[in-house]
């Protein structure tokens, strides 16, 4: 019984040192990267990202030391269980090559700082926010809501829409009709006054001219620089300034007409 006691309270002190441990660890791991996110101006996700990475690694090691330590308490032969544990290791390594090759790619889209969390990006046939990189998968939402659980090695090529300023295209048709040097400058005169109030934009909104003829109308295509994720809405909002600047000068933009013809039956006029 004597022996029953002291090796529960060994136990006991083992798992307070465990708690110990891992809650200081963890504590060091938070400040390292606060540290390590001001010196080395990395992004919020990256660093939440590789803290968590961390904190799980120290949790498995430190998991594996008290196990191994409890065993040794109770006079059970540790050197036969880690030799059984490295041949069943070895077998499931073999089995599981897919896993093997996610977690290096993922290692490498970490290292090389390929991606962030809340970038906008485009992988295989998937777009949209990257809410986790793990090394495992990668996860992305779609703008329609859907979320993407996308294993790293399938992530072949990748393309970061979140890396600096954005731009805006914006092309407008004109009947072929109106006079396209006046449809410029009612364009070019509208971009001006968008660009004095729309912090947004970066750069623009030009005019560049003529970029096709289309079967029923000119089309004219305007570009611009925006910050980050803001093209779309400044899309929108020239679209709707060109619309009612062409209402207040009488340019007209084309849309399709169906013209309906009606046949008279000759047979009910004799």
């Amino acid at each position: 019984m004597i022996k029953v006691g002291l090796g529960a309270l060994k136990i006991l002190a083992i798992y307070i040192v465990f708690l110990i441990v891992k809650a200081l660890g963890n504590r060091i791991i938070e400040k390292a990267f606060t540290r390590y996110k001001q010196k080395e101006n990395i992004s919020v996700g990256r660093a939440q990202t590789l803290q968590h990475l961390t904190k799980n690694i120290l949790g498995y090691v430190l998991i594996f030391v008290f196990v191994v330590t409890v065993l040794q308490i109770l006079t059970i032969d540790v050197t036969a269980i880690i030799a059984g544990a490295g041949i069943v290791g070895l077998a499931v390594g073999f089995g599981a090559q897919g896993l093997v090759s996610d977690i290096v790619t993922g290692f490498f889209i970490l290292l090389e700082k390929q991606i962030d969390v809340g970038d906008y990006v485009t992988t295989g046939s998937f777009s949209g926010i990257v809410e986790q990189v793990g090394l495992r998968t990668t996860q992305i939402r779609g703008f329609d809501g859907t979320l993407h659980y996308v294993p790293n090695r399938e992530i072949t090529s990748i393309s970061n829409h979140s890396r600096g300023n954005m731009q805006a295209i914006v092309d407008i048709g004109i009947s072929y009709n109106d006079n396209i040097d006046l449809a410029i400058s009612v364009l070019q005169e509208t971009c001006d006054r968008i660009a004095g109030g729309d912090e947004n934009i970066v750069e623009g909104p030009n005019v560049i001219g003529v970029q096709t003829l289309g079967s029923s109308d000119v089309v004219l295509r305007v570009i611009a620089k925006t910050k980050n994720m803001e093209q779309w809405g400044v899309e929108r909002k020239l679209r709707k300034a060109f619309k009612e600047a062409f209402d207040a000068n009488g340019i007209e933009i084309p849309y399709p007409h169906q013209v309906n013809i009606e046949m008279k039956d000759d047979s009910k006029l004799n």
